[in-house]
């Protein structure tokens, strides 16, 4: 009994142990892997890595899985890292799912040992300085999602072993130097592809051919027509080998052709003679026709007369004039597709160009279509796009607009930088004041029921004065959505908004403050696979708001308490509970007053060396309860 009761003892102590280790333990050997990797780089900006506090919960950047065991993700963009990763440090991080070191300066190639994260699903390279060629063994990466190496200086040809990756969907090596031919890598799963600005040539592999020439422009390719291959000469008949073949007389070859010619004149004559049987018996029946309708007046049904008489219908002040064949006879330009159809940029014969939404599922008749017309192009505000026509018919409805040269705010902060350099703060500014401002008169029309229900980034546009200026407003009361990419619907939408069509004035400010946050960070609303909103709170929860911000918003000087008040307010928009949030009347006061606040006393934007040291300010997170929508 002695003995056994020991070795009883001996087991809990052991269990116990061990329980002690999962509350209490943390992932020492990752946590050892990343100081080497800290005290072996050079970067611009302080991190709080600290050997004595949790790996899991105080280190900036640092995610790690459920129990704690293990380093999943590790984001680090933009802290001003530079020259080589040190090898045998962030390859140690076997567990390591995400992997985030954009828009830093780091050079060399990458290092041989990365084939050890046999877990990555996710790999941010893009905007650094890594150069020579990919010498890579991707196919130990068989979990990889998403590859991003864009904006680097590579060289050499891209790897035909990238075709090993059979989960990938999105691939971007756009603006490198990789030069040679586009392996046909014939990878199912890839949804996104950018080989765009390389020194690539050959034709596009017929497994790409689905994909724009977008993805393919500025290198020196060409569209690979499909044509049907030549048949094996081992397959042809030996009967009907040409060497084998007899020879046809001269007279026989004069007797097929005169014969030819003989059938094709008498089923000519046969032609003429049923087609004019035809048009006489036609003519019969249209005289007996029109004498029927003078005797009996019989009307043309109503469903025809409105397709005959539908006119593109103008609303007051608009200086247009058009009719549907000029409209189809524009050239157009697919600009996007949304919620709601699609939308093109038409050039008229007038020389004037316009655009036009094709709207899709439109669910209402048309008395309730031109009634919601009707309601919206009476609205006019210099940060509200006017309606300037619509087009109602059974087989399609259009609405105008004015066509904005510069393009969405999402084009201007995410899009190409080719013609222009990016969003500065002034401008960021002014485009959320007229966002404001915008929506707030859109919500006090109709009696102060009106709600845009689709404000993201894409229906944001720059009017005259450089001010923001709102778009597509009154689709949702009249238009089923059409499934969009998840991306559309998560990133913008309030939480407890399930059906667009039941929207609110409250999931218009939820939608508001992710446009401030996208203003404020630059990224997408789902960018790198994580919720624009869930990011921001983990970040400010971390005390490290520095890390927030676009880079590109650290080269102005003296802004850094505008930027953190825009940051506050767009953190009141996206509180879970919508009676916390902030009315659009409201809104507009304090996005106005962070201008009139410092207007006085900033400097014009003016480009400086970026800070090495974090913000000090710190932001409060307004709810603890805070959910990110699902």
């Amino acid at each position: 009994m002695g003995n056994f009761g020991f070795i009883t003892f001996t087991r809990l102590i052991i269990v116990l142990k061990l329980c002690l280790f999962h509350v209490y333990g943390e992932p020492w050997g990752d946590k050892q892997a990343l100081f080497d990797f800290l005290q072996n780089i050079q970067y611009g900006r302080s991190l709080n890595w600290d050997p004595n506090t949790p790996l899991c919960t105080a280190w900036t950047g640092v995610s790690c899985n459920d129990r704690q065991t293990r380093v999943v993700a590790l984001r680090l963009p933009g802290i001003g890292i530079r020259g080589w990763i040190p090898p045998n440090t962030l390859s140690r991080l076997t567990g390591l799912e995400t992997l985030s070191l954009r828009n830093n300066g780091i050079s060399g190639v990458i290092p041989s040992d990365f084939s050890k994260l046999e877990n990555l699903t996710s790999l941010y390279l893009q905007y650094n300085r890594f150069s020579g060629p990919l010498q890579l063994n991707f196919s130990v990466w068989q979990n990889l999602v998403v590859l991003n190496l864009s904006n680097n200086n590579f060289n050499g040809s891209i790897p035909y072993s990238i075709s090993n990756l059979t989960h990938l969907t999105s691939l971007d090596l756009s603006s490198n130097s990789f030069s040679g031919h586009i392996p046909d890598w014939g990878i199912p799963s890839l949804r996104f592809l950018n080989l765009s600005n390389n020194q690539l040539n050959g034709s596009i592999p017929n497994s790409l051919l689905r994909f724009p020439s977008s993805s393919f422009s500025g290198n020196n390719i060409t569209k690979r027509e499909v044509s049907v291959p030549p048949i094996p000469s081992s397959s042809i008949p030996p009967n009907s080998a040409p060497h084998k073949s007899k020879k046809i007389s001269e007279t026989a070859l004069l007797g097929i052709i005169i014969g030819g010619a003989v059938i094709v004149f008498i089923m000519i004559v046969l032609c003429m003679i049923v087609f004019w049987s035809k048009k006489r018996g036609t003519q019969q029946s249209n005289g007996d026709e029109e004498e029927e309708a003078q005797t009996k007046k019989k009307r043309v049904p109503t469903e025809s007369r409105e397709e005959k008489n539908a006119r593109i219908t103008f609303f007051e002040g608009s200086n247009m004039a058009f009719d549907l064949e000029d409209l189809l006879r524009a050239s157009a330009e697919v600009l996007g597709k949304g919620l709601f159809g699609t939308t093109y940029k038409a050039a008229l014969e007038d020389c004037n160009t316009v655009v036009v939404k094709r709207l899709k599922e439109v669910s209402v008749g048309k008395r309730e279509f031109e009634q919601q017309m009707e309601l919206v192009g009476k609205i006019k505000h210099d940060n509200v796009a006017a309606l300037r026509a619509y087009y109602y018919s059974k087989d399609e409805k259009l609405i105008v607009y004015d066509y904005f040269k510069q393009g969405s705010l999402s084009t201007m902060l995410h899009g190409k930088r080719e013609n222009g350099s990016p969003l500065d703060w002034e401008t960021r500014l002014k485009i959320a004041i007229g966002a404001a401002r915008g929506l707030a008169h859109i919500h006090s029309q109709n009696g102060g029921k009106l709600v845009h229900g689709n404000v993201k980034s894409s229906n944001i546009f720059v009017n005259p004065e450089s001010y923001g200026c709102i778009s597509d407003l009154g689709l949702v009361p009249i238009v089923t959505p059409m499934v969009p990419p998840i991306q559309r619907i998560v990133g913008y939408r309030a939480p407890e908004v399930t059906d667009p069509r039941k929207a609110t004035q409250s999931s218009d400010v939820y939608s508001f403050g992710v446009l401030l946050l996208e203003l404020l960070t630059g990224k997408t609303p789902l960018g790198e696979g994580t919720h624009l909103v869930k990011w921001v709170y983990s970040v400010v929860r971390e005390e490290w708001t520095a890390e927030v911000f676009d880079v590109e918003l650290l080269k102005y000087p003296n802004i850094e308490e505008e930027m953190v008040t825009m940051l506050q307010l767009g953190m009141a928009c996206t509180e879970h509970v919508p009676d916390k949030r902030p009315r659009m009347s409201e809104l507009v006061k304090l996005v106005e007053e962070i201008r009139r606040g410092s207007s006085d006393t900033r400097p014009s934007s003016e480009v400086s060396t970026p800070t090495p040291t974090g913000l000090s300010h710190t932001v409060e997170v307004g709810s603890s309860n805070y959910a990110t929508p699902q």
